[in-house]
């Protein structure tokens, strides 16, 4: 267990409901008789032949790994003395790539009511990411403006999938209502290839659960690229992106590609006054968690510095899921003198959070 003085929040948990019945109370018809009927319906397509849940996550009483506030409270944030966790939901942020806008975002207002009153009310450690889904990006800016303003929400979430590339004037409507709202916006893989998405990999679609859980990191690059190239950050510079479980270690790379590029073809980008690398380290936060883990810890140490660690990368364990990080093992692989501000400063800082 870390030291009791070392400060830790967590920015991506997985908290769920435990049946697709705890909605229901929570959504008006249609939509009520059809989920209480037939369940609920995403769209996602691969599956680990080990699940994707820890084993010992169950709660004593039974249920989804992640349901109960009590028990996550007591193996997570009790185990590892964390000040606050960042919860991010799980199959619901995915809701993106059903082909009912209607449908999808009624489902995520039922399940941001459902978050506040479980969650955000049952404990202060709790803090909670508003999912919106982007097939209709005006009815996404409604729901952020509906409960965009409440104390214990410190973010938007939506899902890294996408029929188009996150940075077009078609989604714009969201950003300007986070921006006004105060959120940040968070972007979560998980549904990459399913419903209404497109392939999953730049190759098409892989075979297995493997190959696209290891290919998640090319969706994140084309997304941060169409982001930056498109101008958002210019036309919100109050806004902040936090890319959630995408990875980190492709970031160089990209960065001075992009550089590379826009040198020679700034024409094609005339709203972008500096260097895109510099918009990336001005508005995007990345979490830790699926940390990459080369054989030389050195390596990733270096890696680390040329993407300004220490200013742009927050803890995150991805509780209850099978690739879990604790805090104490990767607390060594992380920069010593960035610690400090990867696993609380940044988020406080970010989440502005006492």
């Amino acid at each position: 267990m870390m030291s009791p003085l070392t400060k830790v929040i967590d920015c991506d948990v997985h908290n769920q409901f435990n049946h697709y019945t705890d909605l229901v109370p929570y959504l008006k018809e249609p939509w009520k008789s059809r989920v209480a009927s037939l369940g609920i319906h995403v769209g996602f397509t691969y599956t680990s032949p080990i699940g994707v849940m820890r084993k010992d996550a169950v709660p004593p009483n039974g249920g989804k790994p992640g349901s109960s506030p009590d028990y996550l409270y007591k193996q997570l944030i009790e185990e590892y003395q964390m000040e606050y966790a960042i919860l991010t939901g799980d199959d619901i942020m995915h809701l993106s790539v059903n082909p009912d806008p209607d449908y999808a975002a009624a489902l995520a207002s039922a399940y941001n009511d459902y978050l506040v009153e479980v969650w955000l009310r049952s404990n202060k450690k709790f803090k909670g990411s508003l999912v919106v889904t982007t097939q209709d990006p005006q009815l996404a800016a409604k729901e952020i403006d509906r409960l965009g303003s409440h104390p214990d929400i410190v973010q938007v979430i939506m899902a890294s999938a996408s029929a188009m590339p996150l940075g077009q004037r078609f989604y714009h409507p969201i950003y300007e209502a986070a921006e006004r709202n105060g959120l940040p916006i968070a972007i979560h893989p998980g549904s990459e290839g399913g419903g209404a998405s497109g392939a999953p990999t730049s190759a098409g679609y892989p075979s297995n659960y493997l190959q696209w859980h290891t290919c998640l990191s090319q969706n994140f690059m084309a997304q941060l690229v169409s982001l930056v190239c498109e101008g958002v950050m210019v036309k919100y510079p109050g806004l902040k992106f936090v890319l959630t479980e995408g990875g980190v270690t492709w970031l160089p790379h990209v960065m001075w590609r992009l550089d590379k590029n826009y040198k020679g073809l700034r024409h094609l980008a005339p709203w972008l006054k500096k260097l895109p690398s510099q918009y990336i380290r001005d508005s995007v936060y990345f979490t830790t968690q699926p940390i990459e883990e080369p054989d030389d810890a050195s390596q990733l140490t270096t890696l680390l510095n040329m993407i300004d660690a220490e200013n742009i990368l927050m803890f995150s364990s991805d509780y209850p899921h099978w690739d879990f990080d604790s805090p104490t093992m990767i607390w060594n692989r992380m920069p010593k003198a960035a610690r400090s501000k990867i696993f609380y400063e940044n988020a406080k800082a970010l989440y502005r959070l006492e």
